[in-house]
């Protein structure tokens, strides 16, 4: 993780331009009193007029200048803040899609659309206006106090006492609010995937009438939420009326105090005027200091839990120096393979086939079976704990990642498509190289090119979230024809075909037979496998059956069960 200091040291010069801009600002803003010292002593007091003029322009030049610093000031430190947190979301967003498929099983969406949503925002604050104010805050106090003990070193200490007293008030607050807002953080992540899973799945609570029961559920993260930002704000207001009160009572006591002096000839007119001023330039800066430790807090949370996310490192790594394969055939080995998750029995046991290139291997069994597990095998999601795969007899894992995932066209058992035109979602990882007339061909091969050209815009028409508004064996031929569309190696099917009619899953396996590439073929229909060069039937983890449709059907087993199940009788 780069931390926050590298990013703020890459824009150190916009940075030091806004922070001398600030400088030059607040000094401005200490020479007004001094102004009006003299405005009272020389003008008021004393009678010359013919000063009036040049410290009234002296007044207006002042009111300028400050306005003109704090615009450069403010705007520096907004652009640069901007492109800060641009730049850590990507970096964030990146290297949670460089993490492995083991971190995605135990975290949820919505806590990563927190982290790198409102933790990102909450720095973002941080590193701009609310650093901002604590670096000008901490010059201008600074400034006040010299300029206070310049004018007399006794009216001076009330004003520093109570600095002191504002800052221990407000690290005290800090210290409350830290734990606090860690824990509205995680609240926030939860409430974030609460949400975002009902949202997904609004069709699904739907059908079962879980509406009540959902909001339930979301109404108690939602009071939880509550619970813990009522805590943040009984902690700000426990300590914020104690600065409230310093605040309003320094220039009042500086007041009493500077008369009583004015009235012993000890100080003048203008110099307790003066005064006056600055105790009510140090009022401001008490009053943010609540405001500040509160922003700070928040942002010092956020980061914390963003180097949580840092602190993940992808278990499916790269070897120093990866084969590449040219081209890649498509022959596949999976010698005596296993396959356990962290603290989870074991998945895969002792699975072994070849696929030569250009053949189809059909895979059946029971759900649960482990089915789903040898394509993640095949594709690195995971690393196999036993044995190994081979894609041209070279160990998968010595290969490099983009190679073997571009090697293998897949559609998933879980269809997915994305808010974007059906040419893009067609074409997906490959848009530089498949033409429409390619994906026009992969759409009539998936038998849904009838179905596009009905639409309004056709192949331009966007999809909604997920495919919202399509059919289930729409969504299944579209991701049919994504897979088609990439001509590669070697393709895998996983139940692809479980929402299609049996005259448009008949169609499409024609289109198959006819590919050169090497095919995994998953299904739960007899109809989907019966045509592979060997039929590999899964039950607990192993090979229970193995063989080609005939040969499975003589051994009347688990594979002829199947079979009778489905069609009732022998043919």
């Amino acid at each position: 993780m780069k931390k926050l200091s590298f990013y703020i040291w890459k824009y150190k010069f916009a940075y030091l331009l806004a922070i001398t801009v600030m400088i030059i600002a607040v000094v401005f803003d200490m020479i007004s009193p001094l102004i009006n010292r003299r405005l009272i002593d020389n003008v008021i007091v004393g009678g010359k007029t013919n000063e009036l003029g040049g410290l009234l322009l002296m007044m207006l030049v002042i009111g300028i200048s400050r306005a003109t610093f704090n615009y450069i000031k403010e705007f520096t430190f907004d652009v640069v803040s901007v492109k800060i947190s641009a730049e850590m979301r990507k970096n964030l967003f990146n290297h949670i899609q460089s993490l492995s498929a083991s971190f995605f099983d135990r975290t949820g969406t919505g806590e990563l659309m927190a982290r790198v949503k409102d933790d990102i925002d909450r720095i973002w604050d941080g590193i701009s206006y609310v650093g901002m104010l604590m670096i000008e805050v901490s010059f201008h106090t600074v400034l006040v106090l010299f300029f206070m003990y310049r004018l007399n070193w006794k009216l001076a200490i009330l004003p520093t006492v109570c600095m002191i007293l504002a800052a221990t008030i407000a690290i005290l607050m800090e210290k409350k609010l830290g734990g606090v807002y860690e824990a509205i953080s995680e609240q926030n992540a939860e409430l974030n995937t609460v949400a975002e899973e009902n949202l997904a799945g609004v069709r699904v609570v739907k059908s079962f009438a879980r509406e009540k029961y959902e909001i339930g559920k979301f109404l108690s993260k939602n009071k939880r939420y509550k619970e813990l930002n009522m805590k943040q704000s009984k902690v700000f207001i426990k300590y914020y009326p104690y600065l409230s009160l310093i605040s309003r009572l320094l220039p009042v006591i500086v007041l009493l105090q500077g008369g009583y002096m004015v009235i012993n000839g000890e100080i003048t007119l203008g110099t307790l005027g003066a005064f006056v001023d600055y105790s009510m330039n140090i009022v401001w800066p008490m009053e943010m200091l609540g405001w500040l430790t509160n922003g700070l807090a928040s942002a010092f949370a956020s980061n914390k839990k963003i180097k949580k996310i840092y602190a993940e490192e992808p278990t499916i790594t790269e070897i120093a120096e990866p084969i590449s394969i040219e081209p890649v055939k498509g022959k596949i080995t999976f010698e005596n393979v296993s396959f356990h998750k962290e603290d989870q029995f074991e998945i895969l046991k002792g699975i072994s086939f070849t696929a030569l290139p250009g053949q189809t291997i059909g895979i059946m069994g029971a759900t649960g079976a482990g089915k789903s597990s040898i394509i993640h095998l095949l594709q690195r999601y995971y690393d196999a704990t036993g044995g190994a795969i081979y894609i041209d007899d070279v160990d998968i894992r010595n290969m490099y990642l983009k190679q073997l995932r571009g090697a293998v066209a897949q559609v998933m058992q879980d269809v997915f498509l994305f808010s974007d035109t059906v040419i893009e979602n067609v074409r997906l990882g490959k848009r530089d190289i498949v033409d429409l007339n390619a994906v026009r061909k992969a759409s009539r091969d998936a038998q849904v090119d009838n179905f596009i050209e009905k639409m309004d815009d056709k192949y331009e028409t966007v999809i909604g979230e997920r495919g919202v508004g399509l059919s289930g064996g729409q969504k299944q031929r579209i991701t049919i024809a994504r897979a088609l569309a990439r001509k590669n190696p070697i393709l895998v099917l996983d139940d692809s075909t479980s929402a299609l009619d049996m005259e448009t899953e008949l169609m499409i396996q024609e289109t198959l037979k006819k590919m050169p590439s090497t095919k995994i073929i998953i299904g739960h229909r007899i109809s989907a496998v019966r045509h592979a060069h060997e039929i590999i039937f899964l039950d607990k983890g192993q090979i229970a059956e193995r063989g080609t449709h005939a040969e499975l059907m003589e051994q009347r087993g688990l594979y002829y069960q199947t079979f009778q199940a489905q069609y009732g009788e022998i043919v």
